[in-house]
């Protein structure tokens, strides 16, 4: 059977939240997932974008934007963030300096690496650079 328009754009919004097609039919029929209740925007933000493709990088954009912020979203978010989507950008990762599992600072005046002990004292980095391991903030 032949997916409809308002079909992939609201399968393509569940795989934008991390749900394959099977786990969307499987959740559907356990009814976790009212899956007509998405059909209503789904068909809105198609007569808003104006195809298919659009619909789905407009939702793709969100997604990005939402999942960098740890934010929820729903297709009626594409809505009103519609005029601002040029605009939408991920929120940049910043990555912190470890070392041996310890947190790392850059002294700006003496221009060296410092790593913080866990009583909070500040040791001179001996190592190579090479050795900072560089982790995700959360």
């Amino acid at each position: 059977m032949k997916e409809t328009d308002i079909q992939k754009i609201v399968n393509h919004y569940f795989k934008s939240k991390g749900l394959s097609l099977e786990e969307i039919k499987r959740d559907a029929k356990k009814k976790k997932i009212i899956y007509s209740r998405f059909t209503r925007p789904a068909k809105q933000l198609l007569e808003l974008a104006g195809s298919v493709p659009k619909a789905k990088r407009a939702i793709t954009k969100v997604a990005k934007w939402a999942n960098s912020r740890n934010l929820d979203y729903s297709i009626e978010t594409v809505f009103k963030k519609w005029l601002e989507l040029d605009r939408l950008k991920p929120k940049e990762v910043v990555k912190k300096p470890y070392y041996c599992n310890r947190p790392m600072v850059w002294s700006q005046a003496k221009k060296k690496w410092y790593v913080i002990t866990d009583e909070g004292d500040w040791l001179e980095f001996c190592d190579k650079e090479e050795k900072i391991e560089w982790r995700i903030k959360k």
